[in-house]
């Protein structure tokens, strides 16, 4: 062998050393991939690992990060996160509409879930300068709580629990949309505040709910996300239900005062039927899983109007 041809002959000794030991050796961990998931406002989120400290600014997205499974990964939360029980002991980093931002930076949040039209956005953009990654929550259709769940679980590394979480919650409202789907409309005024008086339009997930029940809003075409309407304007409305929230069931001999005011315009068809109907705000204000169990009552509520309106039909003079 020639001097020239002495170190290509040692590389090809040293590759084949090397690859001999490679087959001995157990296989080396892979680099993680990065985690990408798009969020209800349309924006990429990317991780380099499974998210390890999450912090939630609305209590809906408390209730999302432990149904996903990753109540063991949640470091803070604002006030009225008090589902599920275990949520209560989460530290507080204010309200959804004033964060403590400096309490936010020294939790070292990974991954912060923020509500896209609930939180502040120069709240919001203060944290995202600082890049930690948000994701923006703000289901707007039913399906879109079962997305939610799935895009969190796989940020949080918590795929296969979210996965059947989401599986659940979309059999049961599988479940509602085939018993009512077929059922006569009942127009609906749903009531968010009494003073202003205001609702929802077609564009809010409560107003998917309605729909799914069978339900019409009689106020899903006005243009803003939460309208101020007119007393007189529903009155014109006529909507043959009213619905409106508590933290109770329905309780038709004793309404909510705000209910029972509309005891006033007897002719209205929900007033002159006994449709006036309170459901736990907590259950179908917050696009979660419960909004399953909110979303039951009201297919109930609405199935009572429609058998009132039978009972009406009978008795009225032909």
């Amino acid at each position: 062998m020639s001097a020239a041809q002495r170190p290509r002959a040692a590389r090809r000794a040293a590759v084949r050393c090397a690859l001999a030991w490679a087959a001995l050796l157990p296989l080396a961990p892979c680099a993680s991939a990065a985690i990408t998931v798009t969020d209800d406002a349309g924006q990429r989120v990317t991780l380099a690992a499974p998210a390890q400290r999450v912090v939630a600014l609305a209590p809906h997205a408390v209730e999302l990060a432990y149904a996903a499974g990753g109540g063991a990964k949640l470091v803070g939360a604002v006030s009225y996160s008090d589902y599920p029980s275990a949520a209560k002991a989460l530290p507080r980093v204010g309200s959804n509409t004033s964060l403590d931002l400096e309490r936010i930076v020294a939790l070292k949040p990974d991954l912060v879930i923020v509500w896209r039209h609930g939180n502040g956005e120069r709240q919001l953009d203060r944290l995202r300068a600082l890049g930690i990654p948000l994701y923006h929550s703000e289901p707007r259709k039913l399906d879109d709580v079962a997305t939610d769940l799935i895009a969190l679980g796989t940020l949080m590394g918590t795929g296969a629990q979210a996965r059947a979480a989401a599986a659940d919650y979309r059999g049961k409202i599988a479940a509602l949309r085939e018993r009512y789907a077929g059922r006569a409309p009942v127009s609906v005024f749903y009531e968010v505040w009494a003073d202003p008086l205001m609702t929802l339009n077609g564009t809010h997930i409560v107003s998917d709910v309605i729909a799914l029940c069978g339900g019409r809003n009689v106020f899903a075409k006005l243009t803003p996300l939460v309208p101020t309407v007119s007393t007189e304007a529903v009155v014109a409305a006529n909507p043959e239900a009213i619905v409106t929230t508590s933290q109770g069931a329905t309780q038709a001999d004793a309404p909510l005062p705000s209910l029972a005011a509309w005891r006033a315009w007897p002719r209205m068809t929900a007033v002159a039927r006994g449709n006036l109907f309170a459901i736990d705000g907590d259950l179908i204000n917050r696009p979660a899983p419960r909004l399953a169990q909110g979303a039951e009552q009201l297919c109930r509520d609405l199935q009572f109007a429609r058998e009132r309106r039978s009972q009406a039909d009978a008795v009225s003079p032909r």
